[in-house]
């Protein structure tokens, strides 16, 4: 089955909307979505305090929690119910300030996994962070369906 079996209607992409709206630990980091569309995601974050470390940089965690919150959208933005299995980050450059964009494509799809690629960059277009994760896709609808 192609990738294009798996396309989430315009209401699709709202249900991950209202999915990742209701993710409080990423509301908390001052994480937004920017764009979904099937296999993409955009969002965004723009560093605050409270995400740099003890050297005054953006702390891992922060950046791993953006490019997996991108992922997360991605992954789900085909109709069904994405989980991730696997996940790991590469820091480039270090960051200071500024807002922070992390943008996630599909590299691979399949009935059963989905890889993803997030690129993580400041303001100027460098590159922070490479984010990649690999999803079990259940079959689940994300909109369920009507009887």
């Amino acid at each position: 089955m192609g990738a294009e079996n798996y396309q989430a209607s315009g209401d699709g992409m709202e249900t991950v909307r209202e999915l990742l709206d209701q993710d409080r630990f990423a509301r908390h980091a001052g994480i937004e979505l920017v764009s979904v569309s099937p296999g993409q995601a955009v969002a965004r974050m723009a560093i605050q305090p409270h995400h740099r470390n003890g050297l005054q940089v953006v702390e891992g965690g922060a950046l791993f929690t953006l490019g997996d919150f991108a992922f997360a959208a991605a992954s789900n933005s085909r109709g069904r119910v994405a989980v991730g299995i696997n996940a790991s980050i590469t820091f480039m450059k270090a960051a200071k300030a500024g807002i922070l964009r992390a943008e996630a494509r599909e590299t691979s799809l399949n009935p059963k996994l989905g890889a993803y690629t997030v690129h993580i960059t400041d303001e100027q277009g460098g590159l922070v962070a490479v984010f990649q994760g690999l999803v079990y896709r259940k079959n689940i609808p994300l909109v369920p369906e009507k009887p």
